[in-house]
């Protein structure tokens, strides 16, 4: 399991998107792994999916986040 945050996030995305993300510029995947994490500490409709399945909770923000792209 990945440590950094742009290997979490990357980890947390479908195989698809996880292609398109890694052909982004590492300071745009950063940029990225930060809206993630702000999504993920500031919605607590996560917080009750996140005590449910971490791992669905953090999918379901990272496709908040590229969805806002």
């Amino acid at each position: 399991m990945p440590t950094d945050p742009v290997g979490r996030f990357l980890a947390a995305l479908d195989p698809d998107h996880r292609d398109v993300v890694s052909a982004k510029s590492r300071e745009e995947q950063e940029r990225l792994a930060e809206d993630w994490e702000r999504e993920l500490r500031a919605d607590t409709d996560l917080d009750t999916l996140d005590e449910l399945s971490p791992p669905a909770a953090e999918a379901e923000a990272a496709r908040r986040v590229l969805g806002d792209r």
